[in-house]
């Protein structure tokens, strides 16, 4: 494969530049005509696809239903809750004119659905019976990104889920919101393979409009934090603007409490960012559309017939053990470049198999996640090859939580705290608590408090900027 073809920069030397043409090279998306938007290509959208079916599953088993929103809300509506949309206007697009004609209530695209969902709960729900409530729509979302735009990470539309519930009780409220954002924490670490420290966002940092929210974050390896997705306990303060009642078992008139959760394609970019390789990408087993790709090797029309006929029976074989194979039989390429071909596409496992292979019954097997070859018996296939892909999503995420602990460090002193930062670290730190230290941190480093971790082992220690008493410990990093 030409320089051309392949990715022309290394990973460590031009971080930025190497992502970028890993998504354009491996078709995963493309730029589209206006600035800020991105069009996802079938092999992208099919990543995405295997995520959403998993997640989806998951929030059906517990109790969650699918909904639709439309994209327009109207600016009075969206305007209902001060802080919310103080926090979202500033990223609104907005629809003025129907035709030629200016319309009056200006229309936002929808930056997020809290507004025309709860709108339309207040119509649904009356009674404690119609609780809880569990709606997750799966939709775009619209947020003005004009600068500093980078495909799946930061655009201006973008593909994501978001949940909203309603509930009777507080405490079911706030059991609500944990408990998405350990289904989200299973989903990215054992799937998309990637370590992730979870935990609360501070007072500056959280939902707006929420009472407090949870979050998952990761380390990229570039040392930038990505937020992963996010999981907010809203109390009633949308119930109350949107008149979200219900009369409880002893008639009474209650105003209810709620949650909104989402994660976005942005994890697509947390996969290819941590995973990926001076190759291309690399895709965990349990996310990639492909999980075996199949490359028969003939060099005669005598041998093709035979070789060919074994790798068609080798794919059905393995896709009736629900394993997601794939032949490649293109003749207008050579095996070389097929390989290539397919390493820039993170196909987890290759299958080489040619006469020679054929007269020892057995197959080739290479992993993309080490390149190792290994030779495989063919009365072996299936059990095998699952024991191989198994083994890569252990791998891959082992690599990842080895990673997250080697750059996450504790330190208390605010000299060595700029100087770690520099090495693109998470700074597990003693802070006050005082939103002006946690700004003044921002502007004299560049680092935001990420998360404040779950787990978190305060210690009676002085703030790392004003060396007041601490409040607790909490992870700091600048990020995407």
């Amino acid at each position: 494969m030409s320089k051309e073809i392949g990715i022309t920069v290394s990973k460590k030397e031009n971080f930025s530049e190497w992502y970028t043409q890993v998504v354009i090279k491996a078709e995963l998306a493309d730029y589209a005509p206006v600035k800020g938007l991105i069009v996802l290509r079938p092999y992208g959208y099919s990543i995405w696809e295997s995520l959403k079916s998993s997640l989806d599953a998951k929030l059906k088993e517990t109790g969650h239903e699918n909904g639709f929103l439309p994209i327009l809300i109207p600016e009075s509506l969206l305007s209902k809750e001060a802080s919310h949309f103080a926090g979202f206007n500033p990223e609104v697009f907005w629809v003025t004119h129907s035709g030629e004609t200016e319309i009056g209530d200006r229309l936002a695209l929808r930056p997020t659905s809290e507004t025309l969902a709860y709108s339309m709960y207040s119509k649904w729900i009356k009674s404690w019976r119609d609780l809880p409530l569990k709606i997750n729509f799966w939709n775009t979302a619209l947020r003005a990104e004009i600068k500093s735009t980078k495909p799946f990470l930061r655009t201006s539309e973008f593909l994501w889920q978001e949940g909203h519930t309603v509930h009777a009780t507080k405490e079911e409220a706030e059991q609500e919101v944990m408990t998405i954002l350990e289904i989200y924490k299973k989903i990215v670490e054992e799937e998309l393979a990637i370590s992730v420290i979870t935990g609360k966002k501070t007072e500056k940092e959280k939902f707006v409009g929420a009472v407090y929210t949870t979050t998952m974050e990761a380390i990229m390896p570039d040392g930038k934090a990505l937020q992963m997705g996010t999981s907010h306990f809203l109390g009633q303060n949308f119930s109350k603007p949107f008149d979200v009642k219900f009369l409880d078992k002893d008639n009474v008139e209650n105003f209810a409490w709620q949650t909104s959760w989402g994660v976005s394609w942005r994890l697509i970019g947390a996969l290819i960012m941590v995973h990926g390789d001076d190759k291309g990408l690399v895709l965990p087993p349990r996310v990639a559309p492909i999980q075996v790709v199949v490359v028969p090797i003939y060099y005669s029309e005598s041998d093709k017939e035979q070789v060919l006929k074994k790798a068609q029976e080798i794919v059905q074989s393995l896709s009736k053990n629900k394993i997601m194979a794939y032949l490649d039989s293109r003749d207008e390429f050579t095996p070389g470049y097929k390989f290539h071909d397919w390493e820039m596409k993170g196909v987890p496992l290759r299958v080489e198999i040619g006469p020679k292979d054929m007269a020892k019954s057995k197959i080739v097997l290479v992993r993309r996640d080490n390149q190792k070859k290994t030779d495989l018996m063919f009365d072996k296939l299936v059990q095998g090859i699952e024991s191989v892909l198994n083994d890569i999503q252990q791998s891959m995420f082992e690599k990842t939580k080895s990673f997250l602990k080697e750059k996450t460090k504790s330190v208390s002193d605010f000299d060595i705290f700029k100087s770690e930062l520099e090495k693109g670290m998470f700074l597990s730190s003693p802070w006050c608590g005082d939103q002006k230290c946690e700004e003044k941190i921002k502007e004299l480093t560049g680092a935001d408090i990420r998360v404040i971790p779950f787990d978190n082992n305060s210690t009676a220690s002085k703030c790392i900027n004003c060396k007041g008493p601490s409040k607790e410990n909490v992870i700091f990093a600048r990020g995407y």
